[in-house]
């Protein structure tokens, strides 16, 4: 393992905060690494692997697809990518049926920053608070965190943010230039924090008072992690533009902006992506979907995200603030840093990841095993007792 890690210290980007450990295997939601050290996944690549990893389904339509065809540009037409089409807007929610494909999460923002000032002849745009939306140059612009925006300034002009749930606010923001509203039904990176529903009302009905496209963001809460197809279908709401990303191509890279066909087509030429819909990202993408629909995944996350937060909730330990989320995607939030505490984690097998400074962000597979999620629970009351139990107090 320590030639992997030096050998690619010597050539990455610096971009990375990296942990210690070379992957080089997994299989459903356990991982392992160079030297052979199994890990309880917390993290699916970060909301991505939501099918998990290695799965046979998912592996035999990519392998099937490399000996046929990898590329396809759009100018053409293709057969995996018009049947991946149909079968993704049979899953979305009501018209939300004209779809651009890329590569991304945030291209995928990027793309509904252009559709919503497409169709709406508008300029301005407003994000929420704690919101992140992607690390290139419009989707960091409605990306809240000055961590990530402060080097990179000046953004895109004409984005305000508001509080999430602060409808007052919202109303405030608002205004005949606005062609967007774009939020996050739960807030991931920001801390897992939830949009609530008489917010989430509130929002459809200002935006169709003013004539404003309500773009979501489900990149990661998308694909059933929150227990339904999509956390908007939580609510009932339908988004003007959907935003795909992350477990839609199951680790192939894809993203996808989807819109209601009320709204109508992009013009020709109006934008592009060299390797969006590519066939074996289509491949890829159907047999997510195939997957999703056959072993009910969307479900099998309710379930056993409710499961998973009792037993979180009967951790006893001062140190736990509040525990948040839906589905698979949950939040611990702590009263300490979580840093150690991750790096105690893995130190037992688990992978997690943060979700702000204090909040332990909980992402596993949705295949994941009753007694890998019962692993993940242990690990944390484990760590945090340990953590009380130290003189420097961690």
């Amino acid at each position: 393992m320590t030639e992997i890690l030096a050998l690619e210290d010597t050539h990455t980007s610096g971009a990375y905060a990296k942990r210690p450990v070379a992957m080089v295997r997994g299989e459903g939601a356990i991982l392992w690494d160079a030297d052979g050290n199994r890990y309880i996944d917390g993290v699916a690549g970060i909301g991505v692997a939501n099918v998990g990893h290695n799965h046979p389904v998912l592996t035999a339509a990519v392998l099937e697809q490399l000996d046929r065809l990898t590329i396809c540009h759009e100018a053409f037409y293709s057969d995996q990518r018009a049947r991946f089409l149909h079968e993704l807007t049979q899953r979305t929610p009501g018209d939300l049926d004209r779809v651009f494909l890329c590569n991304s999460g945030t291209e995928a923002i990027e793309g509904a920053i252009k559709v919503a000032r497409y169709f709406t002849g508008r300029t301005d745009i407003v994000a929420h608070k704690r919101a992140f939306h992607g690390r290139t140059m419009g989707a960091l612009s409605l990306t809240w965190n000055h961590k990530y925006r402060d080097a990179f300034q000046p953004l895109l002009p004409g984005v305000s943010h508001v509080p999430l749930n602060d409808v007052e606010a919202l109303e405030a923001e608002v205004t005949e230039r606005t062609a967007a509203v774009v939020l996050e039904i739960i807030q991931g990176e920001g801390g897992v924090w939830p949009a609530d529903p008489e917010y989430l009302n509130a929002v459809r009905h200002l935006c169709d008072e003013k004539g404003v496209l309500l773009v979501v963001d489900e990149i990661q809460t998308g694909m059933g992690r929150t227990g339904k197809w999509f956390a908007c279908e939580h609510f009932d709401l339908l988004p003007d533009v959907l935003c795909l990303g992350k477990a839609l191509g199951g680790g192939i890279p894809m993203g996808a902006v989807v819109w209601r066909e009320s709204l109508g087509q992009l013009p020709t030429k109006s934008h592009g992506s060299t390797f969006g819909g590519n066939p074996l990202a289509c491949a890829a993408g159907r047999a997510v979907l195939r997957i999703l629909t056959d072993e009910d995944l969307p479900g099998r996350a309710a379930t056993l995200g409710e499961q998973f937060v009792r037993e979180l909730r009967g951790i006893k330990s001062t140190r736990i603030r509040e525990i948040r989320g839906r589905g698979l995607m949950i939040g611990v939030d702590l009263r300490s840093r979580v840093g150690p505490v991750i790096k105690a984690l893995m130190g037992k097998g688990v992978l997690v990841i943060p979700g702000g400074p204090t909040v332990l962000r909980l992402l596993p597979p949705l295949v994941i095993a009753e007694e890998d999620l019962a692993g993940i629970v242990q690990g944390i009351a484990d760590v945090l007792r340990e953590l009380n139990e130290d003189p420097s107090g961690g």
